[in-house]
């Protein structure tokens, strides 16, 4: 029996199943030889060109560059380098869109041209026999050759994997799809370098047999190529029919050996090795001529095209600067670009993409030329797809997985044995793009498996690293647990004890003397105080103290004893200084330079003086009262204006017993006391003398009245205009008042005492000292007007009878009125009204002594006015208070006034 390679010598062919007869269009483009398409001012290269991986970038923006540098490398066999296609400058390094079906974009390397073209240093090889394969390899690695048949598979992978397995080598030069001449017009116009780089490959390989196939459609080429090849080169040249897709790798090794390639193998698993006519000439160049590879053989066809033909583009081309060049008038309608075969091409997004190392076809059809395909309908199982499908699949279930999703399945029905070739849609009367269905479904799976593989990868790294950090582990243990062993055998060899034995052993020991207080030696200090604490203790609990957590201030307050004990001897020893003075000097030089340290001495002053008034003692009322004065400098104005208010109390008091030398005497003290007091509380204290002065008027008391009165005008000097005016009004009531009654004189002092008693006043403790007068003033009022009406009904007059109280009342609205301008707040109004009827009822029961319980506390014994210094001070006046009493005043004032006029009217008519 003949071998395969008897077989083939005498001429036998071999055929596939499927496979299509479409238009070939060849004639447009085959006629004119290859020129050169020029450099354009820019190029694009992407970094990836080809199957595999890419590689590292060499160059940065702005880095001048020669053509044929070297932009990337890489150590890895599945990694090809670009080279500079032309001299110039890097401009940019960023993500350009690509040729691709997906029209992705990709990083670039972007140079602009200096129009030099200068070129790098280049390294020949004269003798390549004379070089080992494996560096031949290299050579064709390192000028960045890939399969410029459409795969861009790189050229070193594959001679590096044929080495010693291949008994066929073949040399593609079929070019089955339509349109598309690069490989024919290299053949022709350059067969001598082709069949050099056949020889550069059959020494690397170095194969039983080297077959050349080329479809019958190409006489031209298979003319030039049998006048270069020598019986000694051991290459047949094999013609195949023409039928698509015979270029295919696995269709031609089918075609001419026989041999099939088995499913997802390559064809060095059946002992032959496919290398394409493009990747021989590029082998030549770089091999002989130190050339990169920098440009390829581009077919520019289709009617668009004006001039057509072969071109040799530099790699980065943009499209557009091709169309541009070469005349390019698109399809009014429908414009479009593809790069490929009318078959296997793809159309282009635009035309600002470059040409890389797989492109060998730019396609710009005319409607009419290459009819549009969008209208998909549905499959009507025709099984036309599977009778064309070169690699006998099942395209009709493959498109339904694929829809689907299902790319398990696609995987089960050999998805991957398909080439693309699109046969299938070629066919198909429903124009269903099935070649775009598979090639998305491969895209996804691709996508998965590299997921999964860098899954794996992850997986396996954190295994090797969980796995080493367990080493490291037992690795520590062991070499602590071999010290702890040599430890011991150490200790024991020289008679000692285990380390950790003994330091356990000390912890217990110390721990042992700490609970028996045997630890009290290392720590004194700490034994030193707890054993005073339980000392104090001890003596607490003998002086039947149950409480030892609180301290002892005996101390401190036999201190505090002290210091008032020495405080008390120093005032008497002032008062003693002082006995001699009269009472009017007394009053004029008891200012000290304090306002608040005079009016507290004062008001003790007058509360002493009202004791002494009720003993029947003047003498000592006169005399106390300086003493009082200077004994108080240094008082606190607020005690000072409690026992104020205190003494006033006790003078209505002896006033009402007919004390009238008490009541002369009180009525200086607190005149010359509050000249120069405080304003606030010389307000208020003229308020209350006021009050007392009143008091005394009905009584009959005459000379207390006159007293009374100027000691209110000097205690008021300084007050506000506007409260000045108040107290004027409220004296002339008050004189209206002691008229009726009699009292002349006191109706002459009652005035000049409220125009002095407000001068120094603060406006707020004005007001409130006014309304505490007026209150009081109107319940004096009521007492003389029950006074009168029994006299009437005694001894009739012609003089006309005015009730007291209501002209009291009407006298202080008179007085208020005096002060219409004083804005008042109609909420505080409101309050001040409540209050007011309330303090009303409380006045019509009869006035008792403790009229001063709105200021004084009633449980403020009378005979200790130090006493109620120091417990009544905090109760002295709140401002807020005031006002709301103040404005409470002005309301009975204005109900009195009007009840007033009416009697007034009434009591005019009587006589009348």
């Amino acid at each position: 029996m003949l071998s395969i390679i008897e077989q083939i010598k005498q001429g036998q062919l071999w055929d596939f199943p499927g496979g299509i007869h479409p238009p070939e269009n060849k004639t447009l483009s085959s006629r004119t030889p290859i020129i050169q398409a020029g450099i354009p001012d820019e190029l694009v290269l992407p970094l990836k060109q080809h199957i595999g991986t890419k590689g590292d970038i060499l160059v940065a923006v702005g880095d001048q560059v020669l053509k044929g540098q070297p932009l990337t490398q890489s150590d890895m066999s599945m990694c090809v380098p670009i080279h500079a296609p032309t001299s110039g400058t890097v401009t940019a390094i960023e993500a350009r869109t690509t040729a691709h079906p997906s029209g992705l974009t990709d990083l670039c390397i972007v140079i602009k041209s200096d129009g030099q073209d200068t070129w790098a240093p280049q390294t020949k090889i004269a003798d390549y026999t004379a070089m080992e394969p494996g560096d031949l390899i290299d050579t064709i690695r390192l000028s960045g050759i890939a399969g410029l048949g459409g795969a861009g598979f790189p050229t070193g992978r594959k001679l590096q994997g044929s080495l010693g397995l291949t008994d066929i080598m073949i040399i593609n030069a079929a070019e089955c799809e339509p349109y598309i001449t690069a490989d024919d017009r290299l053949m022709q116009d350059y067969a001598q370098e082709v069949i050099e780089g056949i020889r550069i490959l059959r020494h690397i390989v170095s194969p039983k047999l080297t077959l050349i196939g080329i479809e019958d459609n190409k006489p031209e080429a298979i003319k030039a190529l049998e006048q270069c090849v020598t019986p000694e080169d051991n290459i047949l040249i094999r013609v195949i029919p023409t039928k698509y897709p015979s270029g295919s790798s696995k269709q031609l090794v089918k075609l001419l050996t026989g041999r099939e390639v088995p499913s997802g193998g390559r064809s060095s698993a059946v002992g032959v090795v496919v290398q394409n006519v493009g990747t021989a000439f590029a082998v030549k160049r770089a091999v002989v001529d130190g050339e990169p590879l920098i440009e390829r053989v581009v077919t520019l066809t289709g009617e668009a095209f004006k001039d057509r033909g072969n071109v040799f583009a530099r790699l980065g081309t943009p499209v557009a600067y091709l169309l541009d060049k070469y005349g390019y008038q698109p399809d009014k309608k429908y414009p479009r670009v593809i790069i490929g075969g009318s078959l296997m091409g793809f159309t282009l997004p635009h035309a600002n993409v470059p040409i890389t190392k797989i492109t060998n076809c730019i396609l710009t059809p005319k409607r009419r030329e290459l009819p549009l395909h969008n209208h998909e309908m549905a499959c009507i199982r025709c099984s036309a797809c599977a009778d064309a499908c070169p690699s006998s699949l099942l395209p009709q279930q493959l498109q339904w997985y694929a829809k689907d999703k299902d790319y398990a399945k696609c995987e089960e029905y050999n998805l991957f044995d398909c080439i693309e070739c699109g046969a299938c849609a070629y066919v198909c009367p429903s124009e269903i793009p099935l070649v775009n269905y598979y090639r998305q479904a491969k895209a996804e799976i691709y996508a998965r498996r590299q997921d999964e593989a860098n899954a794996e990868r992850a997986k396996q790294r954190f295994e090797a690293k969980q796995a080493r950090f367990e080493r490291e582990k037992a690795a520590r243990e062991n070499r602590f647990k071999k010290a702890a062993d040599d430890r011991r055998k150490e200790m024991a060899a020289t008679g000692g004890d285990d380390a950790v034995a003994a330091a356990i052993a000390r912890v217990k020991a110390k721990q042992a003397a700490a609970a028996t207080g045997q630890d009290a030696d290392k720590k004194p200090a700490v034994a030193a105080a707890i054993a005073r604490a339980k000392a104090k203790q001890a003596e607490a609990a003998k002086a039947g103290t149950t409480d030892t957590a609180q301290p002892d201030n005996s101390e401190m307050a036999k201190l505090r004893e002290e210091r008032k004990r020495e405080a008390r001897e120093r005032k008497a020893a002032k008062l003693a200084a002082e006995q001699n003075a009269s009472s009017d000097s007394a009053a004029e030089a008891a200012p000290s330079g304090d306002a608040k340290k005079d009016a507290v001495a004062a008001a003790i002053a007058r509360a002493k003086a009202r004791k002494a008034a009720q003993a029947g003692n003047a003498d000592a009322t006169e005399n106390a009262a300086p003493a009082a004065d200077a004994a108080n400098n240094d008082a606190d104005p607020k005690k000072a204006a409690v026992a104020a208010a205190v003494a006033r109390a006790k003078a209505r008091k002896a006033a009402q017993t007919g004390n009238t030398d008490a009541a002369e005497n009180t009525a200086p003290a607190a005149n010359a006391a509050n000249n120069d007091a405080d304003p606030k509380k010389a307000a208020v204290a003229a308020a209350v003398a006021r009050a007392k002065a009143r008091k005394a008027a009905q009584a009959g008391n005459a000379d207390a009245t006159e007293d009374t009165a100027p000691a209110a005008d000097a205690a008021n000097n300084d007050v506000d205009p506007k409260k000045a005016a108040v107290a004027a009004a409220v004296a002339r009531a008050k004189a209206r008042k002691a008229a009726q009654a009699g009292n002349a004189d006191a109706t002459e002092n009652a005035t000049p005492a409220a125009d002095a008693a407000n001068n120094d006043a603060d406006p707020k403790k004005a007001a409130v000292a006014a309304a505490v007068a007026r209150a009081k003033a109107r319940k004096a009022a009521q007492e003389a007007a029950k006074a009168q009406e029994a006299d009437k009904a005694e001894a009739p007059t012609n003089e006309p009878v005015v009730d007291s109280s209501n002209g009291d009342k009407a006298s202080d609205a008179n007085a208020l009125n005096a002060d219409a301008s004083e804005p008042v707040d109609p909420k505080k109004a409101a309050v001040a009204a409540a209050v007011a009827r309330a303090k009303a009822r409380k006045a019509a029961q009869p006035v008792t002594d403790n009229d001063v319980s709105d200021v004084v506390p009633d449980t403020v014994p009378e005979t200790a006015p130090d006493a109620v210094v120091e417990t009544a001070a905090p109760e002295a006046i709140d401002p807020k208070k005031a006002a709301v009493a103040a404005a409470v005043a002005r309301a009975k004032a204005r109900k009195a006034a009007q009840e007033a006029a009416k009697l007034a009217a009434q009591e005019k008519n009587k006589e009348n």
